[in-house]
């Protein structure tokens, strides 16, 4: 079934397509009558606008990319229904696609992007993602353009973040306040900036307390996942008899730790205690309940898209933009994983 064009139905009721358009798009030069008559043919006619031809007149795609390392982790579903429900108020709609943390298929996706001629992209980087070609190029096409939460802290754009730091740092803190002295850190992979940032924190936090910082107690998850969690709680135990607190780098992972202490009888946190990281909803529905950083990701979602639309309306005006950084707040939840010496 062909598309209906504006020359078939300005045929039909012998008038210009000028006319035609102008009454489809309510113009007051055009009578009433007239734009009755072609509102009422467009309708029965099924006509719907040639979406490419309005984009070149307009230069506007009225879409925007997200790319993001995941989307099944919790923290990434709200950050994208919040863009989403943004995008739809403002007359966007969102192409969404996942990296899999993996920079191969990330490089591919920005490229599909701008091969779209999208009017903005926002973006967490995978894990083997940073400041690389692909990013660059975004910038280098003028395309407006905003990184959160795992960003590349050299790119020239803007960026909505949590001083990933300061949230490790009163994670740690919170643990020791509780009595604990042996701390373990389960950490993310070595390239991503938050991974980095967390592990920092939780190394400034035992030098403020004085207690040693031990390379040992650290253990590097590659995807963090569940299982990781569950397989270095096994390791910590057998190797460190005397732990008594872990921080992980995400609730996931600390859900795998409280997974397989439960299983092996291993008392939390009477023996451990333990806080992850983002308050993932699962974190209040198990037991013990997981003490954990709350981190913002709806407030993030709707940051990011509003820092986006703001450079993409200064684009359309031919205004200059000075990207920025947003910081959001985090706070810790203490929940029943890290109350034993209360």
């Amino acid at each position: 079934m062909k598309d209906i064009t504006l020359k078939e139905i300005a045929t039909k009721l012998g008038i210009s397509i000028t006319t035609v358009s102008k009454a489809l798009k309510n113009y007051p030069d055009v009578s009433e009558k007239t734009k009755k008559a072609v509102i009422e043919l467009a309708q029965q006619l099924h006509y719907t606008p040639n979406s490419f031809a309005v984009n070149l007149r307009t230069k506007e795609s009225k879409t925007i990319g997200l790319i993001i390392p995941e989307v099944v982790h919790h923290f990434f579903s709200n950050v994208v229904n919040a863009i989403i429900n943004e995008a739809e108020k403002n007359g966007y709609l969102v192409i969404i696609l996942q990296s899999n943390e993996t920079l191969a298929l990330e490089k591919k996706q920005v490229e599909l992007l701008i091969n779209k001629r999208v009017d903005g992209i926002i973006m967490s980087l995978s894990n083997e993602s940073n400041n690389d070609d692909h990013i660059k190029e975004i910038m280098n096409r003028n395309i407006p353009f905003v990184m959160f939460d795992k960003i590349a802290k050299l790119s020239k754009c803007s960026k909505v973040i949590i001083d990933d730091q300061k949230a490790a740092f009163n994670a740690v803190q919170h643990l020791i306040d509780t009595g604990c002295r042996k701390i373990a850190h389960i950490r993310g992979p070595l390239n991503p900036q938050n991974s980095i940032d967390r592990y920092i924190g939780y190394k400034k936090a035992l030098e403020k307390n004085n207690i040693p910082f031990d390379t040992k107690l650290v253990f590097a998850c590659e995807n963090v996942t569940f299982e990781e969690g569950r397989y270095f709680a096994k390791q910590i135990i057998q190797e460190h008899a005397d732990i008594d607190g872990i921080f992980a780098i995400t609730d996931l992972v600390a859900v795998g730790v409280l997974d397989y202490f439960n299983e092996n009888k291993i008392n939390v946190p009477e023996q451990v205690a333990v806080i992850g990281f983002s308050n993932w909803f699962i974190s209040q529905v198990l037991t013990p309940k997981l003490s954990t950083v709350d981190q913002p990701s709806h407030e993030m979602g709707i940051e990011s898209f509003n820092l986006l639309l703001e450079e993409m309306n200064c684009h359309k005006e031919g205004i200059p933009f000075t990207p920025r950084t947003v910081e959001l707040e985090t706070s810790i939840i203490v929940r029943e994983s890290s109350t034993k010496f209360k």
